[in-house]
């Protein structure tokens, strides 16, 4: 990062949810921190509070279960769509297992949407468990709530890099990648406080902005330079991060920062990303913003640039999640 930071920004959203006050005080926040750490904390964002605590009950409901039962929903049987249940150690970040579980959902789309009869990956027909009355419906509801918010901050990302706010929703998520998780990171209760073990290694988001849904627990760390910077729970708000993608379109002026995640309670702790990606066939470009390319390959730990890829959204996403699951990438790639 060029900027070190020793805080996540909170940033009142209500201007662009709900059009009072000054959309433009807001965007220049959001412009400020995506430039200095790529995360920033949105509240007044709109999002029902019933339903994030909805979301939440029934899902310690479902991760309460024992293995077997939440096995009936598990990946192998989501196939090209990817969706479904996980147990701990099956994801892996740089190749090593993170120490969570977790459920992987995407937009519902029937076995007549052309992308799914094309047997695009990653589209089609999410797995529920059966066994708890108003999942399905709950995580619907949830997305399509994540869904409208991602609209509106991309059209304050819009403006605060001088663009028309209609610039991203017109370019590049007219029909866009939403994949929502819902992870269960245990309590790491076998190793001394000297080794620890990640719930989700060092990594970048892959797409152009996550919103994230914390319980009350922490763990969530952030890089800053060559330190983490801890993002604990702030009440009544999401944490927003830009990926990959964001990265290459403004040429390295917003930057997607490399966080982690480690549970240090002696409970277990939920964590809700929605991600809110471009459309999965359209070609990502850097936007002409008159500004320097800035390099940043020797700051990741991968080594990887992100300003070096060439491709659709989907290409690149593809070529990530395959390295998540190796066992499912045969039978959905």
């Amino acid at each position: 990062m060029d900027n070190e930071f020793t805080h996540v920004p909170i940033i009142d959203i209500q201007a662009l949810v709900f059009g009072e006050g000054d959309r433009n005080i807001v965007a220049t926040q959001i412009g400020q921190a995506c430039r200095e750490c790529g995360f920033f904390y949105i509240v007044g964002h709109g999002v029902d509070e019933e339903l994030q605590q909805r979301l939440e009950r029934l899902s310690r409901q479902f991760f309460a279960q024992d293995l077997e039962t939440k096995l009936k929903i598990r990946m192998a049987l989501g196939g090209k769509a990817w969706r479904g249940y996980f147990p701990v150690g099956d994801e892996l970040t740089s190749g090593k297992p993170d120490l969570k579980e977790g459920i992987y959902f995407g937009a519902e789309l029937a076995e007549d949407h052309p992308l799914v009869k094309a047997g695009t990956p990653m589209h089609g027909s999410n797995l529920f468990p059966a066994n708890i009355p108003l999942f399905r419906e709950t995580v619907l509801e949830y997305m399509a709530a994540m869904t409208q918010l991602g609209y509106r901050l991309m059209a304050g990302i819009a403006l605060s890099l001088g663009l028309e706010e209609s610039y991203f929703a017109d370019r590049y998520t007219s029909d866009p990648l939403t994949l929502f998780r819902i992870f269960n990171y245990p309590p790491d209760l076998s190793l001394p406080d000297n080794k620890a073990r990640w719930g989700v290694g060092e990594h970048t988001d892959y797409g152009v902005l996550t919103i994230l849904k914390q319980d009350d627990l922490g763990g969530l760390q952030v890089k800053s330079k060559s330190r983490w910077i801890a993002a604990p729970p702030v009440p009544g708000s999401f944490v927003c991060n830009i990926g990959d993608m964001l990265d290459r379109m403004t040429g390295g002026l917003y930057k997607s920062t490399p966080h982690r995640v480690q549970n240090q309670a002696r409970s277990d702790r939920l964590s809700f990303p929605f991600f809110f990606d471009p459309n999965f066939d359209v070609e990502v470009k850097p936007i002409d913003l008159g500004n320097v390319i800035h390099q940043n390959q020797d700051e990741r730990w991968d080594g990887a640039n992100v300003h070096n890829f060439h491709g659709t959204y989907g290409d690149y996403v593809l070529s990530k999640v395959s390295k998540v699951f190796p066992e499912l990438r045969r039978a959905v790639l």
